[in-house]
């Protein structure tokens, strides 16, 4: 272990016995308080402890330090403690208010001091030095007795380019380090210094024509202001004396740029524009644009914010810290550490998450822009502290400034984007990977893996903000379908008994909203999807069913943060969800029978006959979803008429099966086959009524509802328009590839369209009897041809009347059946249409040798049993038609679930010695029931027979 690991280890022991002794040594006060208040108090102790224990440990820094109680005084005489006898001695400090030194220490003159040269120009301080011109004299009865100038402030330490670029210069040159180390550590230790470094520097020009404007503002607002003060007719020129008018050009020199060119004020223009003390004036440096109020003849410029911009020169951070980390050994790296330590427990923390930093000065995000820099954040040194540390604290940002930091990240160059992903990546992992986890102590309670999902989080809307959204026409079409869809709901089920019962509808997730932006609006973000997944997290390591109560209760819980899971971990959280649903509506049936009477009906029970399925299972469910809508999210019953088998979920695997081929069954006509895609779409010619649509999408809704997985065929647009979305071109190439081409084809064409093409604005097409129709995309559109200016509205309305106006009849009854079911489910929250469709027809992965790695054995079965040998071998030596076969005789589908096989956790069990029986299985719990037989050729015979002819339920 390196001695930096020791020095970790001993300072996190030291800091601990600090904390424990404080919660031993203060007693009761006895007055009621609230807890924020008590909170805050232990808080703020805490981090005068730490203080007393690093001064102990570490020293001020200060070679100067007077304090005896301080590792950098000459005076110390504690040299020799341990890091646990420190924190005893902070305790002892702590309560006799020992004297501390502040983080960078003030020194106030007796004589009034000259600024220097550099002090005096090129400082961005903001502490308040002394004006080099002189006060005017003061009428006294001492005339002759000086009057004392103010004391003048220590400038605050900050950072440039040129500076860290000289200071090592100076330090090759004399073969020291001594002096990059103690920069390093007062400027990335104090706060204000961070806020000062790196500050966007305007050329020449830039800054004259922006005084310029400034100087005309003023002139103006002073001439209003003297013409309503004096009697004499105003003479339009400005009463300012010229002293006066330099003082104020001096003033308002440093006038900043961003990088967009748009003018930026510096932070003490910004403070003389709002003298009021309002939030405005903490806006200094960020990127505004004015805007004129004039109000009783007042003209008053306002700062107001546009989030997407930053002071801090980001380029020249980047250049800085890649010379810093160039440099042999880095020797600064130990000091940069300790101050990434130390700083947000220096009062950050507290400030942020109780005092409202971010809005009184939003300037403090400069600080996690400069630091989010630093080349090695995913190195060991700094995953150990320092990088969890500052996961923390940039978490306790409100949402408001967490939004502001996703706008500016999102105008970061991709690269840049992705290694902080993998940093913060590997923070997650390292953490899950060497902690702990049992019942007790869950991966939800580790500080530093929630606090770098936090950080992960506004990361991954920067990449939605940034990328290739949906446009504002299609948005705001789908807003209005949304309301249609609703409105549709409503009347279908109008007198429906328990359409009045409130609903708790899905969460809202806060950083979007803030953002103004939805997942699903994102095209394409600027880092795809899956980079953002964490397999480490979810190989075992969360527990849902704990993670679950979590997301209930409001407290951190990954189901709030689903970018990170894999699909099967969501699924299995949506699982609880729909699990506890049914159960609490199992629980109001059973209560309300017992309040009113009658009989209870704590399942969604359906009775089928095979020969009727379709009239039986569409006229249960209408009758269900008519009579109580609520009925529909209790747990599904299925019942086959004149067959034994009790559902514990295998029989309504069977029943969704047999229920799917029919409907889907080209002779009905509801759906057509496109033979090119083997997939099915809506049949805008159908002869079939809503209601019929509408029971199908309650059929797909149950389905995902009760963990039951389809062979349906659908091409991807449609789990789009189940979440909401409309289809528009980029999609036409899944559902009509040759259609999708011929268009992309058209839109890149260079030559003569009309001459070439010939198309209008009039499309045709065919009917599911194979007659021609046709469309007019615009009106009259068989007299509008199709030329290069309109090309892109003519395939933009083309694939609108394909996918969307041609079955928005037939479409929209389907997906009101589905979100009848699954409107109150987290669906939207945790999946994306590629996820749903997933959810819905499995994965397509025949893996099983994952089946037989994870398979099981029972009644006298082992691996090594020869029967079970030979099985494999039978098995691996099937074609896929027969795999398909074999999973739909032992678990009741034939579609393989989220996670590929190895979820299945199929059982083999002997059932009694070699026989002529056939194999039979219980297909609710996915147990194969094989006899001992003789030898491998019986064996393939018998199962290949069984699983040929298999069809309805008994009792063994």
């Amino acid at each position: 272990m390196s001695s930096n690991d020791n020095q970790s280890e001993e300072r996190e022991e030291g800091a601990q016995a600090a904390n424990t002794d404080l919660s031993s040594s203060q007693a009761p006060s006895g007055k009621p308080q609230s807890q924020n208040s008590e909170t805050m108090k232990r808080a703020a102790a805490k981090q005068l402890i730490e203080k007393y224990f690093f001064q102990l440990t570490e020293g001020c820094g200060d070679t100067s330090c007077s304090n005896k109680y301080c590792a950098s005084s000459g005076q110390f005489y504690m040299k020799d403690l341990t890091r646990n006898q420190a924190g005893v001695q902070a305790i002892q400090l702590f309560k006799e208010k020992a004297p501390i030194c502040e983080d960078t220490p003030t020194k106030i003159a007796k004589v009034p001091e000259k600024l220097s040269p550099d002090a005096s120009t090129d400082s961005p301080s903001t502490s308040g030095a002394s004006s080099s011109t002189k006060a005017p004299p003061i009428e006294s009865a001492h005339k002759n007795k000086k009057t004392p100038s103010p004391p003048a402030k220590k400038e605050t330490p900050y950072l440039t380019e040129a500076k860290v670029a000289a200071i090592i210069e100076e330090c090759k040159a004399t073969k020291n380090w001594s002096q990059l180390i103690r920069i390093i550590g007062s400027v990335f230790n104090n706060q204000e210094s961070l806020e000062l470094s790196f500050q966007i520097q305007p050329s020449k020009e830039e800054m004259n024509a922006q005084l310029e404007d400034e100087d005309k503002d003023k002139d103006e607002s002073e001439e209003q202001t003297d013409c309503s003060d004096q009697s004499e007719p105003c003479t339009g020129k400005s009463n300012i004396p010229k002293s006066d008018t330099a003082n104020l050009n001096s003033e308002t020199s440093d006038v900043l740029k961003s990088e967009s060119g748009k003018s930026v004020l510096s932070e003490s223009e910004a403070v003389k524009n709002n003298p009021s003390g309002d939030s405005d004036d903490d806006l200094a440096g960020v990127k505004v644009r004015e805007n004129v109020d004039t109000s009783a003849n007042t003209t008053k410029t306002k700062a107001v914010v546009e989030d997407n911009s930053t002071t801090v020169d980001i380029e020249a951070v980047r250049r800085t810290f890649k010379e810093l980390f160039s440099l042999p050994e880095l020797p600064f790296q130990p000091s940069l550490i300790n101050a990434l330590i130390y700083l947000p427990r220096g009062g950050m923390q507290m400030d942020i998450q109780y005092h409202n930093a971010y809005e009184r000065n939003p300037k403090i995000l400069n600080i996690f822009l400069i630091l989010m820099e630093i080349p090695c954040l995913h190195s060991p040194e700094f995953i150990e502290e320092a990088f969890p540390t500052l996961c923390k604290t940039i978490g306790l940002l409100p949402v408001a400034g967490q939004a502001h930091l996703a706008r500016i990240w999102s105008k970061y160059p991709v690269d840049k984007l992705r290694s902080f992903l993998e940093s913060l990546q590997q923070l997650i992992t390292v953490k899950v990977i060497t902690g702990q986890w049992s019942s007790m102590n869950i991966v939800n309670d580790c500080e530093a893996i929630t606090s770098a999902v936090k950080v992960l989080k506004i990361l991954y809307y920067a990449c939605i903000y940034g990328g290739k959204m949906d446009t504002p026409v299609v948005l705001e079409r789908e807003k209005s379908a949304a309301a249609a869809m609703e409105e549709s709901i409503h009347d279908y089920l109008q007198g429906a008994v328990g359409r009045d019962k409130e609903q708790t509808t899905p969460k809202e997730d806060v950083l979007g909203k803030e953002l103004g932006v939805n997942v699903l609006d994102c095209r394409e973000p600027l880092i795809p999807y899956m980079e953002f997944v964490n397999e480490a997290l979810n190989s075992d390591s969360i527990e849902m069913d704990k993670d679950y109560p979590y997301y209930k209760n409001n407290k951190f819980s990954f189901m709030n943060h689903s970018f990170i899971l894999t699909t099967a971990t969501k699924n299995l959280g949506m699982y609880f969800d729909n699990r506890i649903r049914m159960i609490n509506e199992r629980r109001t049936s059973m209560l309300q029978s017992l309040v009113h009477g009658g009989p209870s009906m704590p399942y969604l029970r359906i009775r089928i006959r095979r020969d009727h399925i379709i009239d039986d299972a569409l006229v249960g469910l209408e009758m269900a979803a008519m009579d109580n809508p609520v009925d529909l999210k209790k747990q599904l019953y299925v019942e086959f008429e004149g067959e034994q088998g009790i559902d514990e979920g295998g029989v309504q695997k069977e029943f969704f099966q047999l229920v799917v081929e029919a409907i889907f069954n080209p002779d009905i006509g509801m759906f057509t086959y496109d033979e090119e895609t083997r997939n099915f779409w809506f049949n805008s010619t159908s002869f079939e009524n809503d209601g019929q649509f509408t029971l199908i999408g309650i059929v797909l809704g149950l389905a995902i509802y009760n963990n039951v997985i389809l062979d349906i065929h659908f091409p991807a647009v449609v789990y789009r328009k189940l979440l909401g979305k409309l289809g528009t071109f980029e999609d036409l190439s899944d559902s009509h590839p040759t259609l999708a081409k011929s268009l992309r084809d058209l839109l890149e064409f260079e030559g003569d369209i009309e001459e070439t093409y010939m198309y209008n604005f009039r499309i045709g097409y065919k009917d599911v009897f194979g007659q021609d129709l046709t469309h007019d995309l615009k009106e009259h559109g068989d007299e509008i041809p199709v030329t290069h200016k309109n090309k892109q509205e003519f395939v933009n309305l083309y694939a609108d009347f394909l996918l969307n106006i041609s079955c928005e009849k037939q479409f929209r009854a389907f997906k009101r059946g589905f979100h009848m079911v699954t409107d109150e489910s987290p669906l939207k929250l945790l999946f994306r249409p590629e996820e749903v469709e997933l959810l819905v027809c499995g994965s397509t992965n025949l893996d099983f040798n994952a089946l037989e790695e994870a398979a099981e054995y029972d009644g006298g079965f082992d691996a090594t049993s020869g029967t079970v040998k030979h099985f494999w071998e039978v098995v691996q030596g099937m074609c896929d038609d027969q795999k398909r076969l074999l999973l739909q005789f032992t678990t009741g589908s034939d579609r393989v679930p989220i996670g590929g096989l190895a979820k299945l956790k199929l059982i083999i069990a002997r059932n009694g010695p070699d026989s002529e029986r056939l194999p039979t299985a219980h297909t609710c719990f996915n147990v194969l029931l094989l006899p001992d037989y003789n030898n491998k050729e019986k064996l393939k015979e018998r199962l290949l027979k069984a699983i040929t002819h298999a069809k309805g339920f008994g009792m063994l």
